[in-house]
């Protein structure tokens, strides 16, 4: 199997797309990946391919990674076309592989270039505004109409509703919610201790973390503008921020806070991409999600909440089913969504049940298993597409 990223960074369909080509792997199925851009400028960060997290995953896995090579820099247009050495390398990936995997459909601009080997492609879907992606969704298309996509997978109904909507025919369409580690996403009260004792927070302060990327779709103004209002009324309060531009070296991240808090002195903690997400998770008591597009299934309200935290979000794609009982849905209003924060402190205890009750609906392990059962049907589909007919002599 051969996996194709459009490039390594940070971002929740790259964690679980990772994540589901570990457990294929450990399933016993040889996996390569091939990653378009080795290097990209995004979110106020320069992210290098050898220094992402799920690069590093795959490479201790004993997994192949290989990149064409691209640089893709903030503002610059992306080259037209691909050129003879990388369609070259692309065709050398392909040739070993029975099923590709598409990460989201942007690399289908690649593999849908004249002269690769035909292969059948799994698309993996991850978001709920095909609209807003460019050309990504008539190269979708195309490679639906020209036979080489042989299904999508949707990782929330928002996806499957969505593209179906927008004309990708409903039996290509498969729906594998996210899933995640429960060994590794748990309530841990050690690892919430270290948490606060690194951050300098008291043990008993109510925390809320924001896990995003800094990008339009998540509102940060939104989010700070409900932190701020939060933090006045929450003495004690702390607020956590994390993930890609999340720095005081972002000046839009800077710009932001300014507006948010004016001359308040009580600032969340910006913490920037992080490699324990299960840590900052359990030392928190609520996960919140500000989004206003975009979303389809948020891995950080399943990884929140899995570590004890209670999610609440703004209604975007699956967000009001994924935390149905387990949480709050709110307005995208500030003073609305500091009061769903307060009340979600002080009835943690309350939500503990359903949110333990809830694990085995987000396991990773279910997760996989669905993907391998796909891959496995698209695979014995396309041998049997090519094996001759048990009625029809060859020709001579």
């Amino acid at each position: 199997m051969l996996s194709v990223y459009d490039g390594f960074f940070s971002g929740g369909a790259r964690i679980v797309h990772s994540d589901v080509v570990l457990g294929l792997l450990e399933g016993g199925r040889h996996h390569r990946v091939l990653s378009i851009h080795g290097e990209v400028s995004r979110e106020a960060t320069r992210q290098r391919m050898e220094d992402d997290p799920c690069y590093r995953s795959l490479t201790a896995a004993g997994l192949g990674v290989t990149s064409l090579g691209r640089v893709q820099n903030a503002g610059e247009p992306a080259p037209a076309g691909f050129n003879g050495p990388e369609l070259a390398e692309t065709a050398r990936a392909m040739a070993g592989a029975d099923v590709i995997l598409s990460l989201k459909e942007q690399p289908l601009a690649l593999l849908n270039q004249a002269g690769l080997p035909r292969r059948p492609v799994l698309v993996c879907l991850h978001r709920s505004d095909p609209q807003n992606q460019g050309r990504a969704l008539d190269e979708l298309k195309a490679a639906i109409a020209d036979g080489t996509v042989a299904a999508c997978v949707c990782c929330a109904e928002s996806t499957r509703m969505a593209y179906q909507a927008a004309g990708i025919p409903a039996e290509l369409l498969h729906v594998i919610p996210n899933g995640v580690d429960l060994l590794r996403f748990r309530p841990d009260p050690a690892r919430r201790l270290a948490l606060r004792t690194e951050l300098g927070i008291d043990h008993p302060a109510p925390v809320v973390v924001y896990a995003a990327r800094y990008d339009a779709m998540k509102n940060v103004p939104l989010f700070l503008a409900a932190a701020a209002a939060w933090l006045r009324g929450t003495p004690g309060g702390q607020v956590l921020m994390c993930g890609a531009g999340m720095t005081a070296a972002n000046p839009a991240l800077a710009a932001d806070i300014e507006a948010a808090f004016g001359t308040d002195r009580r600032r969340p903690h910006l913490l920037g991409v992080r490699r324990d997400m299960e840590t900052v998770y359990a030392g928190a008591d609520v996960v919140a999600l500000t989004s206003t597009w975009g979303e389809a299934a948020p891995l950080c309200l399943i990884e929140g909440m899995m570590c004890g935290a209670v999610p609440v979000t703004t209604d975007v794609g699956d967000s009001a089913s994924i935390v149905a009982g387990r949480g709050m849905v709110t307005a995208p209003d500030p003073e609305v969504i500091a009061g769903a924060w307060t009340t979600a402190v002080a009835d943690r205890a309350a939500f503990g049940p359903a949110l333990a009750a809830a694990r085995e609906l987000f396991s990773r392990t279910r997760m996989i298993a669905s993907y391998a059962a796909l891959i496995d049907r698209l695979h014995t589909g396309a041998a049997r597409s090519t094996l001759p007919h048990p009625h029809r002599r060859r020709r001579r």
